[in-house]
């Protein structure tokens, strides 16, 4: 897990995506094929534009609960217990597009807990099913007050690499950039009781901006 980077203007470890159509834009290009160079060049400027990590500006509110990642809420409901700690949770569910920024950020400060890479499915991360069968990321982040966050990367149909900048004692802000999804995927965040939500389904949300919940 690595942090080097993690504030570059785009996702290091998408490079290995990024230099192959680029390399082969040059070729191309300096051969004078412009019947190749036209879709190579729309091919590298989209994967820039994939692992692009565009600079935010965080909000210093106190007490609110951040989206970890940009794209649409595609649920909010009850659930009985979650990863790593006891009790219920409301679970909101964010997929993220191939057209989203990919990199993700903290929702709230604190110390990094538990942290548990556990292998699974590919299934389409917009369906419910991925948050139990799918290959994902699981985070505890133990804020202020004692406030446990538990959060998941979870890996998608096209997504296939989950990246994690963090380890676990590390102390991190708000918004701060701790991982990336490679390719489609989604977060789930499970919000503990004493926290309002104050997102619906179907809303779109930016990662480190925002609101999720309000710790009452």
């Amino acid at each position: 897990m690595r942090r080097k980077g993690k504030d570059f203007p785009i996702v290091l470890d998408g490079v290995p995506y990024i230099l192959p159509p680029a390399v082969i834009t040059v070729i191309v290009g300096l051969m004078g094929k412009l019947s190749l160079f036209s879709p190579f060049l729309a091919l590298t400027l989209f994967i820039l534009a994939f692992f692009r990590n565009p600079p935010r500006e965080i909000p210093d509110n106190e007490g609110v609960i951040l989206s970890p990642a940009d794209g649409r809420v595609v649920g909010v409901e009850e659930v009985a217990t979650t990863h790593f700690v006891e009790g219920k949770a409301t679970k909101i569910s964010i997929f993220m597009s191939i057209f989203n920024v990919h990199v993700n950020r903290m929702p709230i400060g604190g110390t990094v807990g538990e942290i548990s890479y556990r292998k699974g499915r590919f299934l389409p991360a917009n369906r419910g099913e991925a948050s139990r069968k799918n290959e994902q990321n699981i985070l505890v982040l133990e804020g202020a007050k004692g406030l446990k966050l538990v959060f998941a990367q979870v890996a998608g149909i096209v997504a296939r690499r989950i990246v994690c900048y963090v380890r676990r004692g590390d102390h991190v802000q708000k918004g701060e950039v701790f991982g990336a999804i490679l390719f489609g995927s989604r977060l789930d965040v499970y919000l503990p009781p004493g926290v309002e939500v104050v997102v619906r389904k179907g809303k779109r949300v930016r990662a480190g901006q925002s609101a999720l919940g309000v710790i009452k």
